[in-house]
């Protein structure tokens, strides 16, 4: 296939604005992959804030950071990502170069608990406020859960309503798919 799916997609994007020494924010920690790629982006000079409301998630965040000796480059934060601007420090306000969030559920733990359109959007605002010009905010939706769609019906009125003088917003889609495949929305700053 010559189109990228969505999660290389949304890698891509990431990779084209954010470089050594830079600040990122991954949303929604998980187990830990994209905490790991965003390291690698940034580098030893760069910092990650990684959040996740799961203790468990935290957790294996950790464990494959210290696999690949990037540990101290992420700041794990066991809070929810509503709560960013506790966390981000002064001189890092206005420098995010990028943010992804894996929306839905932890693969792996509680299914029960989930990323709610209410924790998503304000997180957004916020982020959307500190990413520096040129920054693109990621948000990989997944809806093929009652959650995630709940989540999506609220999310992208949302994200098509960011002024378009600021923001470029874009949706990135396999429509021809079965079963409420995940999509990417992109959000760049103007």
């Amino acid at each position: 296939m010559n189109l990228l799916g969505v999660l290389p997609f949304a890698r891509e994007l990431l990779n084209k604005v954010v470089s050594e020494g830079d600040i990122v924010i991954d949303g929604t920690a998980g187990n830990g992959h994209d905490t790991l790629f965003l390291t690698k982006l940034v580098g030893k000079t760069g910092k990650v804030y990684s959040f996740d409301i799961q203790e468990e998630a935290i957790n294996a965040t950790y464990d494959r950071l210290l696999k690949e000796n990037m540990e101290h480059v992420a700041t794990l934060i066991h809070d929810g990502h509503e709560n960013v601007l506790n966390h981000l420090e002064k001189e890092h306000h206005h420098q995010v170069a990028g943010a992804i969030f894996n929306l839905g559920y932890f693969p792996g733990g509680d299914k029960g608990i989930v990323t709610t359109p209410d924790t998503t959007i304000s997180a957004v605002e916020k982020i959307l406020l500190h990413l520096r010009k040129g920054g693109i905010l990621v948000l990989v939706v997944y809806h093929g859960h009652p959650e995630g769609k709940f989540e999506k019906e609220l999310l992208v009125p949302y994200v098509r309503k960011l002024p378009q003088d600021q923001y470029h917003v874009l949706e990135y889609r396999f429509t021809n798919q079965m079963n409420n495949p995940p999509f990417i929305i992109g959000v760049e700053k103007r």
